[in-house]
């Protein structure tokens, strides 16, 4: 876990560009994140906002630009030819962070203690006393004490993606990846796991979160990036989400609040 308080850029994105199929997708995309800081990422979809997430742990292999975590750089426009050599540049730059996705992706044969120290063991070599105890005192922290034993299908979808949140937060990451985290979740469901969320900001977490959840991205971010055509149309302290300077950021911002 990063320091909280320190305001040091511990995430650096320089010209991040992408295309799919011939159609760009990225055109160009920049911002630091400092240590302790939430970064919210918004815009329409077809933005670009996940496909920058994804960039940041190499998920997505942006054609060029270069993502830097703390001292892990990779430039993606120079990546190494070998495939072995190529997993090697890119396994230092996944280590840094953790993913939470918008369906939970839990191992359904294992239980809730399982899947959480599967990365913890079998990737990072941790010893399983360790990983038991680390696991258990994150459930606690989401809300989920005393049910280390349940299998996914046991539980609500609010209670599997922060499950899925405790699993990411294991890894110790530098900077916590979650997109959408709430946008699969029944509505009576959203605001457990954004409670959680804002409970990580608060106990100084760095974390760069894709939402359209408004109200809420009001209240963590410290940075917001609205997105639009695969560039940065806007970008400031939370004063983007109360009073945009831009016009499309405003048209956006309207629609999304007229639609709840």
């Amino acid at each position: 876990m990063t320091t909280p308080g320190t305001d040091r850029a511990l995430v650096d994105v320089q010209g991040l560009t992408k295309s799919f199929g011939g159609q760009p997708v990225l055109r160009g995309v920049d911002f630091r994140t400092a240590a302790g800081t939430a970064t919210v990422i918004l815009g329409p979809s077809g933005s670009g906002k996940t496909t920058v997430l994804r960039s940041l742990n190499a998920l997505e292999l942006p054609d060029a630009g270069r993502v830097r975590i703390g001292e892990a750089s990779v430039d993606f426009g120079a990546l190494p030819s070998g495939r072995a050599d190529q997993r090697r540049v890119l396994r230092t730059l996944r280590a840094r962070s953790g993913m939470v996705f918008q369906s939970h992706h839990l191992f359904p044969h294992r239980t809730v203690l399982g899947n959480i120290i599967e990365g913890p063991v079998q990737v990072q070599g941790r010893p399983l006393e360790e990983a038991v105890t680390d696991a258990r005192a994150l459930l606690a922290q989401v809300g989920l004490a005393g049910r280390e034993d349940a299998y996914p299908a046991e539980l609500s979808g609010g209670q599997q993606q922060r499950v899925g949140i405790a699993r990411a937060l294991a890894l110790r990451p530098d900077v916590l990846l979650l997109d959408e985290p709430t946008s699969a979740l029944d509505p009576e469901l959203v605001g457990e796991v954004l409670g959680v969320i804002r409970d990580l900001a608060e106990q100084g977490w760095t974390l760069v979160i894709v939402t359209h959840e408004v109200r809420f991205a009001r209240d963590v971010a410290d940075q917001v990036l609205f997105l639009d055509g695969g560039v940065v149309a806007e970008r400031g302290g939370a004063e983007v989400l109360t009073d945009p300077q831009v016009e499309r950021t405003q048209q956006f911002l309207r629609r999304v609040l007229e639609a709840r």
